[in-house]
């Protein structure tokens, strides 16, 4: 029992200055890493998407978030009013909007 506590307080004996540099750096790339493969990703689709969103006008077709497929007849601020067949029209927020289909 004693040598497992010797073992595991090896690094801790008084008057060893600790690398502060060394002990900090994995932490540094850790976040760094979550950064370019994670985070700056998620933010290059969401800045797409509200471009998206912003060209979106009058007789575009799309899909929403929630599989209906249409086409825009009426645009207002925060709103499209959507053609999804022959005399019915719906009222969806722009941001459930998820794809722009070609025309």
């Amino acid at each position: 029992m004693e040598f497992v506590s010797n073992f595991l307080f090896m690094g801790t004996q008084a008057g060893q200055g600790g690398n502060t540099i060394g002990t900090f750096l994995p932490i540094v790339l850790i976040f760094g890493v979550m950064y370019f493969f994670m985070i700056r990703p998620q933010m290059k689709k969401q800045k797409d998407h509200q471009n998206m969103l912003s060209s979106l006008e009058k007789g575009d077709k799309i899909v929403t978030s929630g599989g209906i497929f249409g086409k825009i007849v009426g645009v207002k601020d925060n709103a499209f009013t959507v053609e999804i067949g022959k005399d019915n029209k719906i009222d969806i927020l722009k941001t459930a909007v998820t794809q722009k289909l070609e025309k």
